[in-house]
């Protein structure tokens, strides 16, 4: 079946290229995340990162490229936070509202909002983080010049311009999402070495838990899928026409609501967010003034508390996925085009009571898909209690992520088949 697939994607010259760019773009951002720049102590920068619970897990989705201080140190980790930033703009503004309502052309006002703001963010970000290494006991970077720390934050701040631009040039290539393929890229690249250090951890009298360890992430990536793909079905009915001597419309179908309208998008937010208040407490640490530094500690030693972290994460998980979800669905535009057609939820009149009942629907299915996706996400904190493996600290968001992605593509590909092959006729 598979290998069937494959067959058919390569007989399809376009199509074929577009997966061949894909990958040439994947490889690229790989080699940049692996091209260092100059004044760092890699060995020292390595040590800072392994030791740092929070800046590893942002080393990972950045794809490794700010242990390697790297030309990509920052990865896509700007856009996202500006994409955050317009998207909460949206709800507040009138006229971003407004322009997310305009389809396809307020979309791309909205994303020229979001690129702009990325590069300030990017910059600032890239100040923070040299300065972050320079306050390191570790002295990861030497004295730096005026003119070598402009050229650096520059450096970074096109890199991150870098990577939006050939995210960009993913999606418009419609193989999925280019900033979520970006994300993947980085956490993949990363699975071997995690594989590696897990098994290390076991020796032949733990193979039960290796066993285990593998069952729970196997029925993971079952129960990811299930809930990813699944929906709820409203039935709708079609009134009935009288043209002529013709009679149109009276069939029976249904409108398909997602469990899960948000994706894996309000993953990447929530790690996002939940990242920022240990990284800031950082910049405070060696402060000169003990109430920083002592707040500074707080704020550090909550978040490492394993319960704390699980809670606010979970919060944010569900949140988020209410939140983006509201951005995205429009039960409003459903109902008016539903009534356009002539159809008609049985026992629900059409147009304000038609949305609301398909907004209640929603709120409905999507409690348990948000409640779903926190599980997912704090489950290996819930593991590593028990069988002591930092390894996991990451792997339920990261599986989220992976699978989310691949369904992604997977999806894509299956729907510019389906097309080609309605071209033929």
């Amino acid at each position: 079946m598979i290998i069937d697939k494959l067959k058919q994607i390569f007989k399809i010259p376009d199509l074929k290229k577009s997966i061949l760019f894909v990958l040439a773009m994947l490889v690229i951002f790989r080699f940049a995340a692996h091209v260092p720049m100059p004044g760092v102590d890699a060995g020292a920068l390595k040590e800072f990162f392994s030791a740092n619970q929070f800046l590893g897990l942002l080393n990972m989705f950045s794809g490794g490229g700010m242990e390697n201080f790297s030309v990509v140190l920052l990865g896509i980790g700007p856009y996202i936070t500006a994409a955050i930033i317009v998207e909460l703009l949206t709800v507040v503004i009138p006229k971003l509202e407004e322009l997310s309502k305009e389809g396809e052309s307020g979309y791309q006002k909205i994303n020229q909002y979001t690129r702009l703001l990325t590069v300030p963010l990017a910059a600032l970000q890239a100040v923070a983080m040299i300065t972050l290494l320079k306050q390191s006991s570790r002295q990861i970077i030497g004295q730096m010049g005026l003119l070598q720390f402009l050229t650096t934050i520059v450096t970074v701040t096109a890199g991150t311009v870098f990577l939006m631009w050939i995210g960009e040039l993913i999606s418009e290539k419609q193989i999925g999402n280019g900033i979520s393929l970006l994300i993947f890229a980085g956490i993949v690249s990363h699975l071997p070495q995690a594989v590696k250090q897990t098994i290390a951890i076991f020796d032949k009298t733990q193979i039960i838990n290796l066993a285990i360890l593998a069952a729970i992430a196997a029925g993971m990536i079952i129960a990811i899928i299930a809930v990813t793909e699944g929906y709820r079905k409203i039935p709708i009915s079609y009134a009935r026409q009288i043209r002529g001597n013709k009679t149109y419309g009276g069939m029976e179908s249904s409108l398909p609501i997602k469990v899960l309208q948000a994706g894996m998008i309000p993953i990447i937010f929530a790690i996002s967010v939940v990242l920022f208040p240990p990284m800031i407490a950082q910049f405070f640490l060696r402060a000169k003034s003990a109430f920083f530094v002592n707040s500074a500690q707080f704020v550090t030693s909550l978040f490492q508390n394993q319960a704390f972290y699980a809670a606010i994460f979970f919060l944010l998980v569900v949140g988020f996925t209410y939140f983006y979800t509201a951005i995205v669905f429009h039960p409003d535009q459903m109902a008016e085009n539903l009534q356009r057609q002539g159809a008609f939820i049985p026992g629900i009149r059409p147009g304000k009571p038609t949305a609301l009942y398909i907004d209640f629907v929603s709120n409905r299915i999507m409690l348990g898909g948000s409640l779903f996706l926190g599980l997912v996400a704090i489950l290996p904190i819930g593991i590593q209690q028990f069988i002591h493996v930092s390894t996991l600290m990451v792997s339920g968001a990261s599986l989220l992520i992976i699978v989310g992605v691949v369904i992604e593509i997977m999806e894509a590909i299956n729907a510019q088949l389906v097309m080609r092959e309605y071209e033929e006729f």
